[in-house]
């Protein structure tokens, strides 16, 4: 699971404005995109939204090109060209916006009302009204994720210089076993953040200045409203769908603590209070730790489907095949072209597998685009965004995917995430351009989760990436333990991050308290600690690509939930009889049509309908979440039986999610997906 900035995502309020019968109309002037900043006389609602449409349409390419430019060629040229695309497009939002005034109160077509609504829900970055501050919000959104693309970490001098970006220091949280090279690691990668503070801070200011001009408290009241609920419905659904999950969350955290003293032991094993070691965990934010499976497997005797062994060989057996064509001593130059070509075919080789769940369901192939103009691996020649994402590039086809791919499970995964969203931006294309979004944002984020927990061991076992499985109850927990280090242990981590920013935009976290405030809120939900002091000279948030790059990320946590629940109706679909964890609708037509037909309607209609037609309820649910997991949580509580389970935190939690006046709900989603 990798997600993405957010161009466009959440929600505006606009005040009526009646105009006088007998009042002049002005008239229509353009703006640098050619699309007038006033409105033409005597245009009806249905008129305007064609207009809009029509505009959005031509003037996207443009933006979608700068913003790929300034991720994968990162320099103070393609910066700028992209927060000048940015500034252009919220000027002409702003514009729309003042625009669909007019026709508030007004009798409209259902399709009209919801599609200005949309409208009303364009960006996740409210622009302000002022030029000036618009101009500067651009360019510090753009600068910020630059910076975080661009982060490195270097030790030594002269010579013994080593310099390392996230990739790398990931690595090390991969393989490494030993306590202090993983805490270097770590502590590396959050000093690339530090220098983000000041322009985090005034990026706070500009924004919520943006969403006061459209009507809203502040930016996280409007992040809460584009989910066809009011944003106070929306934070207490938040809770309770964690109610749901968390005491599964609670046996795993448990067992990972356990299994962790006896690894490192119990003075480096946990951090007090019984949490766990941020450095520790395998991931450099403790949302996956799939990477711990040498020490939290269940079974290390039986059987496994261990994919990334399998995925190394298949690279290596390139790398060496590309060698033998032309055997001989080569340049050292040579020789790290011909790694970067077998990284290459080895990127691409997955990219076909995977492609090859999604036509097996009866959806199209790629389009050519898609293989030529993806960013498959990381270039020898510069900085690039290396976070994995998806991208429309112009509501017809255009296609492509941007990652720096390796030969290991969680990237092979990631493909497939990325892949959902690409399919769902090619079922909707038809859509006029404002219905082409997700049916809510954690619908997109859980499309591609949904064929990824259809990988199944015997799954994996035909497609040449794992042996012939064991069939017992230990093999049955190993696979359950794989997928809760991914999907369980997420959960928590799904929350707490919009958590602090809706604290961050309502000002019950200030300035002074970023760090504070992030590390209690790990510390409440996610059971996790530093193992070293972090004060406020450090701003560990924005060593997290979606503050910097400001996606909203409560999507990532609906998105858990849902998956299961479309991954059940498609099990349903296919005729599946058993139990659930062991479903793979892999080459199920009957599947696939149902999946297409609900990638089809974007955003259309309301979510709610949307799920029903799919899964027969209009509530997002984690029943499907339980049912799963159930061999593994009743495995876990096992294991944990007479353990002293759960943990303490130091100091309460920021404050919870406030309450907040009932906003009309929509959505809108960004033109590219992780």
């Amino acid at each position: 699971m990798k997600p993405v900035r957010a161009l466009l995502a959440l929600s505006i309020t606009a005040a009526a404005i009646g105009l006088g019968g007998c009042k002049k109309e002005p008239t229509p002037t353009t703006t640098t995109t050619g699309a007038p900043t006033t409105a033409p006389a005597g245009e009806t609602a249905d008129q305007f939204i064609a207009r809009v449409n029509d505009e959005y349409r031509k003037m996207y390419p443009e933006m979608t090109a700068a913003q790929w430019l300034s991720s994968t060629y990162i320099n103070d040229d393609s910066q700028l060209l992209s927060a000048k695309a940015n500034e252009r497009y919220l000027a002409q939002l702003n514009n729309w916006i003042e625009q669909a005034k007019r026709f508030e109160g007004q009798q409209m077509s259902p399709e009209t009302a919801r599609a200005i609504q949309l409208l009303k829900l364009g960006t996740a970055m409210p622009p302000p009204k002022d030029p000036a501050k618009l101009e500067e919000l651009t360019k510090i959104a753009t600068r910020l994720e630059g910076m975080y693309g661009a982060g490195t970490y270097c030790t030594g001098e002269g010579d013994a210089k080593q310099c390392r970006q996230l990739g790398d220091l990931e690595d090390v949280l991969r393989t490494s076993r030993d306590y202090d090279e993983q805490l270097q690691a770590w502590q590396g990668w959050h000093t690339i953040s530090k220098p983000m503070r000041g322009d985090y801070t005034r990026f706070v200011e500009l924004v919520n200045q943006g969403a006061r001009d459209m009507g809203f408290a502040d930016t996280g009241e409007m992040w809460r409203s584009g989910y066809d609920m009011t944003p106070a419905e929306m934070a207490t659904e938040t809770d309770r769908l964690w109610g749901q999950v968390k005491p599964l969350y609670e046996q795993l955290h448990c067992y990972a603590r356990t299994r962790l003293e006896a690894k490192y032991g119990t003075d480096r094993g946990h951090v007090a209070g019984n949490m766990l070691p941020a450095h520790l965990m395998g991931n450099m934010w403790q949302q996956d730790w799939g990477n711990l499976w040498d020490i939290l497997a269940p079974y290390p005797n039986a059987s496994v489907p261990e994919i990334t062994t399998a995925l190394e060989s298949q690279y290596r057996a390139t790398h060496d095949a590309m060698l033998a064509k032309n055997p001989g001593k080569r340049a050292p130059a040579e020789l790290a072209q011909l790694e970067q070509d077998a990284r290459l075919a080895s990127a691409k080789l997955m990219s076909e597998r995977a492609q090859d769940f999604y036509t097996s369901l009866g959806m199209q192939k790629l389009p050519e685009s898609y293989w030529t103009h993806t960013q498959f691996i990381k270039p020898r020649d510069r900085d690039v965004v290396c976070h994995a994402s998806a991208w429309d590039m112009n509501m017809a086809g255009d296609v492509r995917i941007k990652m720096c791919i390796k030969p290991n499970e969680e990237d092979f995964t990631t493909i497939y995430h990325e892949l959902g969203h690409v399919y769902y931006y090619l079922a909707y294309n038809k859509l006029p351009p404002l219905f082409q979004q997700g049916a809510h944002d954690g619908f997109h984020e859980a499309i591609g989760d949904t064929i990824v927990l259809s990988m199944t061991p015997k799954y994996l076992q035909s497609i040449g990436l794992a042996g012939e499985q064991q069939v017992s109850d230990e093999a049955v927990v190993n696979a359950q333990m794989r997928m809760a280090l991914a999907k369980v242990a997420f959960l928590p981590f799904g929350l707490m991050i919009d958590r602090w920013r809706w604290g961050v935009f309502d000002g019950s976290i200030k300035p002074a308290d970023y760090n504070k405030a992030w590390w209690e809120l790990k510390a409440k939900y996610q059971g996790v600690a530093p193992s070293t002091a972090r004060g406020e000279e450090f701003f560990d948030a924005g060593a997290k690509y979606h503050v910097p790059g400001n996606t909203p990320y409560t999507r990532y946590f609906f998105a858990h939930v849902l998956q299961f629940q479309f991954y059940k109706a498609l099990c349903d679909a296919s005729g599946y009889k058993g139990p659930l964890h062991e479903c793979s609708f892999y080459g199920n037509k009957e599947a696939g049509a149902r999946f297409q037909a609900m990638l089809s309607k974007g955003a259309s209609q309301p979510w709610q309908k949307t799920l029903k037609e799919l899964t027969g309820g209009e509530q997002m649910d984690a029943s499907a979440v339980l049912e799963y997991f159930g061999p593994l949580q009743t495995w876990l509580k096992q294991q944990n039986e007479g353990k002293t389970c759960g943990w303490q935190a130091d100091a309460t939690a920021a404050a919870p999610a406030p309450a907040t006046a009932p906003v009309e709900p929509s959505k809108q989603e960004a033109p590219k997906q992780g």
